[in-house]
């Protein structure tokens, strides 16, 4: 829309357009001798607007898909994460080359997904379809195009390749946590780190920021505000997700075995005298040095596998899945539920035992008379 306004310069032209997200532009030149010739001009920059409107909805997926990301992604991320962001631009390319966004059908995506997940593992895939989802949902928005061919998706992927993580038994759990605590020393924090993983379930950016505030001895609680960027060399920076900042129950037998640290005068947690906060790869390389002196065999075993057998552990007692939800920093059980699903699955029947159990007290008589819920 195009605006004229006489002034003492001469006429003034100023032309007003929206883009696709609703945002006010406008584009305004004044000393026109005459109100044609502001006329003029406005038309020439309206043209121009609508060349560039018809470009921005022809414009292929990949084109789209970079500037997507590098606009609301690049600097909002991890590093660990963008490396994912720019992995999945170089799948588009690969299978979807120069075609428009608006051009792809739904069928055409799941063949690309048939394909894709042939040779690639579970989580893989999920993580590149969702990648690829959030971005359609974006294109959406701009008006780009007006129906989502990622939903309705089948998921393929290659069995072989998806690994499930092992995790430890009970026994196995308390084997370990003997043997860290037959070397403890105040000045090697990597095993009160893994001994914290065990007992809280925590990320291990997590444990590495943790600071003395963060502890509360007196209430038994650890608060969860901050993770450590391993990925970048070091330094502070936001937990994973909003859900992630939690305060949760810690064991009064871990924290007294953290009380031990105070000895190295930091202000972090594990900094050590040398003021030295332990690598992924040096915590991960005491792990597996412990772990064999207990002769604790378990392939694809990492630190992080110690969140896993944190959860083992807590399905086990008995704990509930909301309760396991909140204490991991998950925002709802079904990402819980759907991350351990290998494990809610083990004590299932566990569980479906114990329901049945209690069904058969259902309808029982008392004194010659059927008790209902409620009754006294």
């Amino acid at each position: 829309m195009a605006s004229f306004r006489k002034l003492n310069s001469g006429w003034k032209a100023t032309v007003s357009k929206r883009d696709p997200s609703g945002n006010l532009h406008q584009t305004s030149k004044s000393g026109f001798k005459t109100k044609n010739d502001a006329r003029v001009y406005a038309a020439q920059i309206e043209a121009q607007n609508d060349s560039s409107l018809i470009a921005h909805h022809d414009v292929a997926f990949l084109q789209y898909y970079i500037d997507w990301y590098k606009t609301y992604k690049e600097n909002r991320v991890a590093a660990s994460n963008l490396k994912r962001y720019i992995y999945v631009s170089h799948i588009i390319e690969k299978n979807f080359g120069n075609l428009k966004l608006k051009s792809i059908t739904r069928n055409q995506y799941q063949h690309f997904i048939n394909g894709y997940g042939k040779n690639h593992a579970k989580d893989t895939v999920r993580k590149t379809n969702n990648i690829i989802r959030a971005c359609v949902k974006a294109a959406m928005i701009d008006e780009i195009i007006r129906k989502d061919f990622t939903q309705g998706i089948e998921l393929v992927f290659d069995e072989k390749r998806t690994l499930e993580v092992e995790y430890l038994s009970v026994a196995e759990i308390n084997k370990l946590i003997k043997g860290i605590e037959d070397g403890l020393n105040a000045q090697y924090t990597s095993r009160y780190m893994i001994l914290t993983a065990i007992y809280t379930g925590m990320r291990l950016g997590e444990i590495q920021a943790l600071t003395w505030e963060d502890i509360s001895f007196k209430q038994h609680t650890i608060s969860i505000n901050k993770s450590w960027d391993y990925h970048a060399g070091g330094g502070f920076k936001s937990v994973k997700t909003k859900s992630s900042y939690r305060i949760i129950r810690a064991s009064s037998i871990l924290l007294n075995l953290l009380k031990q640290l105070k000895i190295n005068n930091s202000k972090m947690v594990f900094e050590n005298k040398a003021r030295q906060l332990p690598s992924s790869n040096a915590v991960n390389k005491t792990l597996h040095s412990i772990m064999d002196k207990c002769e604790i065999q378990k392939n694809n075993f990492h630190f992080h596998s110690l969140r896993h057998s944190h959860v083992a552990y807590l399905l086990f007692e008995g704990v509930s899945l909301y309760a396991i939800s909140k204490r991991l920093g998950h925002s709802n059980m079904s990402i819980t539920a759907e991350k351990y699903a290998y494990l809610i699955a083990e004590y299932k029947v566990r569980s479906d035992d114990k329901i049945e159990k209690i069904t058969d007290n259902l309808g029982q008589q008392e004194d010659n008379k059927i008790i209902f819920f409620g009754e006294k």
